[in-house]
Parts: structure tokens; C-alpha cells; sequence
């Protein structure tokens, strides 16, 4: 059963390592600070959740638990969730939570938790149809709505790029509202995501300004089907233009000739969605 432990208003802000029931709160400790953060590249490698609704998922998720902070009403919100969990959850009042993590946290609660086991690429395609592979995309926010909008329209796994951002790094979490916790990832680079998508049968289609704009239908009669995308401003690279069997448009008014990459992509993946989801 979960472990309450209570943070008196201004204790714990410091750390006190000679207190093994505030050992854990060092997750959330200075999140402001781009040197300290624990979700950082080259940092702790957590994952962080914030939020009752992102947190319920990461609880429900494959990566392990290790504690949670938050204010009463927020931690007794997750009653169901964290009766069978054996972690510390912290709980505190609003300011003494914002002291400890460097800002005022307006969804009253964040989980920490360790990284799941990276999964091979090759094992994440066996059973995917929709899969979408990514090169370059660097902003957190665009990372976690395209994370979002794959759960939403049935993608089965997501292959990350050269050139991409971390997608549990806190701001893509969040942004994702957690969903970049369920649906499966692989870090690659070119060559292994070809090998891996020409071995289990994939047929490549490159989204770019340039492509068919009707070809959408063959594409979505594919058996499986992955959908490449690039940066915003620059797009996939030739090399990945060159690797793709098709290259595809989404059709815009006049005077528009591109969408930002998370609403390119949810539109991709409505137009390649199982017949239950278009």
C-alpha cells in the first residue's frame, strides 16, 4: 500500500539525507533548474508525470513507480490507482510543493518514476500495421501531441529519429497527457529503421509539400503502413525522401503550403486508420 508521507510546510525544501522518508523527494527537487532536472538528456533518466490524469496513466503504465508529490485532495484523487503500489506519496501543501520544485504547480501532483527497458525496434513492428517514424523533430510540445494524436488514431508503435527529442522528457509527457506512456517507441537511426521496416513487410510513405496528394487511398489499402515525417521548416531529409516507396501531400487551401507536424500527422494517421476509426 502506498506510504503517505507528510511534508510539513517549509521541511524537506533543503534535503535532509539523514531522513530516509524524504530520501525520494529529491525526484522533484528544483525542477526549474535545466542542470538539476532528472528527466533531462544526460541526467537521472526519470520520467516525470504531472497532473491526476497523466499521473493515473504513468500508474498504470510499464514504467515502474518510485514516488509521488502533490497536495492532499490530489494524492486522495489516486486512491484507487496507488492502493496496491508500495511507494512513498508526499503530501504537502501548495507552497511548500512549490518551494521544493522551483515553481507553482497548478495540477497539485507529479509522480516520478524509472525508465522502462528500451524495446528493439524490430520487436515493436512484429505485431504493428500503422507505425510513424520521425527525423528531426526537436520541440517537446510537437513531439508530445503527435504521441497524443498517434494514441488517439490507432498507431501501433513510433519509431524516433536522427535529430528528435527525448519523448519523456516532462513537457512531452504532459503535453501527450500521458499517452506517450502507452503507446511504444524505439530511438533509431536510418539504416536500423529500414532494415526493420523492410523486414517485417512495411510500405514507406514520406509526408513532404511535394508529394501525391492522391495517393492517400493506395496508401491506407496498405496491410502496413509507415508514415515518415520531419521537422517543421526543413522537413525529412533527401535521404529519407529517397527510402520511401511514397511520397505524399495533404491537399490545402490555397496560400498554405504546410501544417505544423503533430496536426500533419494527426491528419496522416486519420487517413490511414483502421475502417473503425475513419
Amino acid at each position: 500500500m502506498v506510504r503517505v508521507v507528510e511534508v510539513e510546510p517549509g521541511a524537506g525544501v533543503a534535503g535532509d539525507p539523514d531522513d530516509p522518508g524524504l530520501a525520494l523527494l529529491d525526484d522533484f527537487r528544483d525542477l526549474a533548474r535545466a542542470d538539476r532536472r532528472p528527466d533531462r538528456p544526460g541526467g537521472r533518466g526519470l520520467v516525470l508525470a504531472e497532473g491526476t490524469v497523466v499521473v493515473r496513466r504513468l500508474l498504470g503504465s510499464p514504467y515502474p513507480t518510485r514516488a509521488l508529490l502533490g497536495v492532499e485532495r490530489r494524492v486522495a484523487d489516486l486512491a484507487d490507482e496507488l492502493a496496491d503500489l508500495d511507494v512513498p506519496a508526499y503530501v504537502t501543501d501548495a507552497d511548500t510543493m512549490a518551494r521544493v520544485v522551483g515553481f507553482h504547480l497548478n495540477r497539485g501532483v507529479l509522480a516520478s518514476a524509472d525508465r522502462a527497458p528500451a524495446r528493439p525496434a524490430a520487436e515493436l513492428l512484429a505485431d504493428a500495421r500503422r507505425v510513424a517514424v520521425l527525423e528531426g523533430v526537436g520541440d517537446h510540445e510537437n513531439l508530445g501531441a503527435l504521441f497524443r494524436n498517434a494514441a488517439a488514431l490507432g498507431v501501433d508503435a513510433v519509431l524516433v529519429g536522427p535529430g528528435c527529442s527525448d519523448p519523456l522528457y516532462r513537457r512531452s509527457v504532459r503535453v501527450s497527457m500521458g499517452h506517450v506512456l502507452r503507446v511504444p517507441f524505439a530511438t533509431v537511426t536510418w539504416p536500423e529503421a529500414v532494415a526493420a521496416l523492410r523486414g517485417a513487410g512495411f510500405r514507406l510513405a514520406a509526408l513532404t509539400p511535394s508529394g501525391d496528394a492522391d495517393g492517400w487511398a493506395r496508401v491506407a489499402a496498405s496491410e502496413r503502413v509507415a508514415l515518415l515525417f520531419g521537422a517543421e521548416g526543413p522537413g525529412l531529409s533527401a535521404e529519407a525522401l529517397d527510402l520511401a516507396d511514397e511520397r505524399l501531400r495533404i491537399p490545402m487551401a490555397s496560400g498554405v503550403d504546410s501544417l505544423n507536424v503533430a496536426t500533419a500527422a494527426a491528419v496522416a494517421f486519420h487517413a490511414c486508420a483502421p475502417a473503425g476509426l475513419r
